[in-house]
């Protein structure tokens, strides 16, 4: 009984110097295991189901490109908060700055999303937009449209500024002003403010040159192309329409899309 059972043992220590030789062999110079041999080993959590864990500030290791959301369909407000919202779930610190979207009457005057954001640590917005929307003759001043679309340009110098002037490979407190530098910053609706004229295209390209290097900087908004942005962005998605319920009557829904 005692000879098997030591012939048992060191079955299963010679089983597993061949496993550890196997995975030996299966890592590259880096130690990088061969995802062929293991399908989960190059993933994040190596095949482990996530759990919530609490927030704490954080930095971002590869945060630094030009993000683009352009396009007729619905989506590109709620694909780029969302994609904030999972930036923040990392301890990083967001901030959204509104072109254009100062209410109308077929919304409410809250936002669902506003009330996400409040309740959340790490992400923030502010709204320069103006009432109604420009073009529409829906009784709004076409020139106050533009007042407000430059004193947002503004303030996105003012913040791009400010997160030059800040350390972006560092946290940044949870609850901090976005004055004292963010992670991720998104201009939403700033290209639909230059697709109507309210700001130039030269405008928007200023603002990436003033990006800095370790900045994630999202630019979402217009149902035209941004062809001018095509060799400065780093990623540009269409949003496209297939069908939509506002082509049959249907009015804005709480909590879809405001």
């Amino acid at each position: 009984m005692c000879r098997r059972a030591d012939e048992s043992l060191m079955s299963d220590e010679r089983t597993s110097a061949e496993a550890d030789g196997e995975a030996d062999a299966n890592a590259d110079s880096n130690g990088t295991v061969n995802a062929g041999a293991d399908p989960v080993a190059n993933t994040p959590g190596r095949g482990r189901t996530p759990e919530p864990e609490r927030i704490e500030p954080a930095a971002p290791e590869a945060f630094g490109l030009v993000q683009v959301w352009w396009g007729d369909g619905k989506g590109k407000t709620t694909a780029t908060l969302g994609m904030g919202v999972r930036a923040a779930g990392h301890g990083y610190r967001v901030h959204m700055l509104q072109f254009m979207k100062g209410g109308a009457s077929s919304v409410d005057a809250v936002r669902g999303e506003y009330n996400a954001i409040a309740a959340l640590p790490g992400i923030s917005y502010e709204n320069l937009g103006h009432y109604g929307w420009h073009g529409m003759a829906d009784g709004s001043d076409e020139e106050d449209h533009e007042a407000q679309a430059q004193a947002g340009l503004e303030r996105a110098r003012e913040l791009l500024a400010a997160a030059g002037e800040a350390d972006l490979e560092t946290p940044f407190p949870l609850d901090g002003p976005a004055d004292e530098g963010v992670h991720m910053l998104i201009l939403d609706e700033v290209l639909y403010a230059a697709d109507r004229g309210l700001i130039t295209e030269d405008d928007v390209l200023e603002l990436i040159e003033e990006k800095p290097a370790d900045l994630e900087l999202v630019l979402s908004g217009s149902h035209s192309e941004p062809s001018y942005l095509e060799e400065r962005a780093d990623l540009i998605t269409n949003v496209r329409k297939e069908k939509h319920p506002i082509d049959a009557g249907q009015r804005a829904r709480r909590g879809t899309e405001f």
